[in-house]
């Protein structure tokens, strides 16, 4: 309970400091007008709540049968009926994956300080040790704002009550923009790295769909070629940006500058790919996990005890995604192009036009380098050496720290503020709807699991419901479907531990 009062008293703390800054004029885009930057902050994390808890719902609604809930939930069901043809699940969460970088870079523009803390600038009078911490400590309020509020808070309802969490037009919306985003082929090189992944790894990738020919693999190709090519542009911009000391993260040199970039892009892909590593090893019989020192501590620390520490993981490692997020989107913020001393504009970054320049003003290109170099690209290669994670000494450190994360319960307030979300919207558990699982199976409906995963494939990760707090349990603890996933770890880790010679 102390856990859940701190933070939800910290949430609220953030949530007054940012609309403190925004309307003082202290944000990038509140310099220019603070209702639009009030309004940009708050339409970016409404969202981020549907793009969240959409990939929960939509993942867990896969094997369960359409024609079971195409009556009472109307659209949901044609949500579903599009996720479910072919392998557009996977295309869903590659654009999905793109949203929740691009909305955390729009939340820093619109709710990131432009303070000057070297010069002892703070907000409201507070010390200035304390602004540092807020604005500084990579766990500070746009990270508590961005986690309770975006993330975990819909993350924990759609766990178990899928079918009202999409059964509306805004999740119809998102989906069909995450549809968008694929299709516009922004993000093909991912398919390329997938492509090149398989062909390393000598396993092929599974589809549900025939193989492209004609127009259809020629469109493949060229949209392939023109997102490498736009990457390698993001790429060269965020360099030179970086080299130049032209962005809104000047006040290191910028060697260090370049440094902490490819630092964090590097972490970033590490708790994303540990994700994917973390729950195929639990389909990996122990014999077969190596023998390697780091190995063995990491599967000994993740499966100790009931459990717990799997989804005690993935909690912790939002919360550093998000504070490593955060960071880049200030590494990578192109500032506009300064004067020269008889009053005459500069070079550009890399010498382009004034249109190009002001749109490399917002960082955009850093986010789709963050999605595609340090997310996608991590998530494809863990999905074919999943072992070769484990026997990484940084990912038994990493795994501590976001185990340290979760126990402090720094962002416990998502889970009150999910239990007060779901109140308010009479959100029901699907069994009221569907039955479980059981009773789906005796009526000649049983889920189908028929997901594409592993080699060339995102994740498709379970929710976070399980990590709820024991003072919030009761929120769940009658949901078989969680009951069940929570069980299906125990009964794994006692199998394995049962199997060891």
């Amino acid at each position: 309970m102390f856990k859940n009062f701190y933070s939800t008293i910290l949430l609220i703390c953030s949530v007054a400091i940012l609309m403190g800054l925004v309307f003082q004029g202290k944000t990038k885009l509140a310099e220019g007008n603070p209702f639009v930057a009030f309004a940009v902050l708050w339409i970016a994390i409404i969202w981020l709540t549907m793009i969240e808890g959409g990939q929960a719902s939509k993942v867990g609604l896969i094997p369960v049968d359409l024609d079971l809930y195409k009556e009472s939930h109307p659209l949901a069901h044609k949500s579903m009926e599009l996720v479910a043809r072919g392998d557009n699940l996977d295309r869903y969460l590659m654009g999905r994956q793109f949203m929740v970088v691009l909305i955390v870079f729009c939340v820093n523009l619109s709710g990131g300080p432009t303070l000057d803390l070297t010069a002892g600038e703070t907000i409201w009078g507070l010390p200035e040790w304390l602004t540092f911490l807020m604005f500084t400590f990579p766990f500070g309020v746009m990270t508590l704002f961005t986690c309770m509020i975006g993330q975990l808070n819909s993350q924990v309802n759609a766990a178990h009550c899928m079918l009202d969490y999409i059964n509306n037009y805004f999740a119809l919306f998102t989906l069909y923009v995450a549809m968008g985003i694929e299709f516009s082929g922004l993000l093909h090189a991912s398919y390329l790295v997938a492509m090149l992944v398989a062909t390393i790894s000598g396993k092929p990738i599974k589809s549900n769909e025939p193989p492209k020919e004609g127009a259809t693999l020629i469109f493949f190709w060229l949209r392939g070629l023109y997102s490498t090519a736009i990457l390698g542009f993001s790429l060269a911009v965020v360099i030179s940006s970086l080299f130049t000391g032209r962005t809104t993260f000047n006040s290191v040199d910028p060697v260090v500058a370049v440094i902490l970039f490819f630092v964090l892009m590097s972490v970033v892909g590490m708790l994303e790919g540990m994700q994917i590593a973390f729950f195929a090893v639990t389909k990996i019989p122990l014999a077969e996990r190596g023998a390697a020192k780091f190995a063995k501590m990491t599967c000994e620390l993740l499966f100790r005890g009931e459990g717990r520490n799997l989804p005690g993981f993935m909690i912790g490692r939002q919360i550093c995604v998000v504070s490593c997020m955060i960071i880049v989107a200030k590494v990578t913020t192109v500032t506009p192009t300064p004067l020269l001393p008889d009053g005459s504009p500069g070079e550009n970054v890399l010498g382009v036009g004034n249109g190009l320049q002001a749109f490399l003003e917002f960082g955009f290109q850093g986010a789709l380098v963050t999605t595609i170099l340090g997310s996608i690209s991590w998530q494809l290669v863990a999905s074919a050496f999943p072992i070769e994670f484990l026997t990484n000494p940084l990912t038994y450190v990493l795994l501590r720290i976001c185990l340290l994360l979760e126990a402090t319960g720094i962002c416990s307030g998502a889970w009150v503020l999910a239990a007060i979300h779901k109140k308010i919207a009479n959100f029901q558990h699907d069994e009221v709807y569907i039955g479980t699982a059981e009773e789906r199976a005796g009526k000649n409906l049983a889920d189908h699991d028929d997901m594409n995963t592993g080699v060339g494939h995102i994740a498709k990760l379970p929710g976070f419901i399980e990590g709820a707090p024991n003072s919030l349990k009761t929120l769940v603890k009658e949901d078989p479907t969680v009951l069940h996933f929570i069980e299906s770890i125990r009964q794994l880790t006692l199998e394995k531990d049962a199997a060891e010679p």
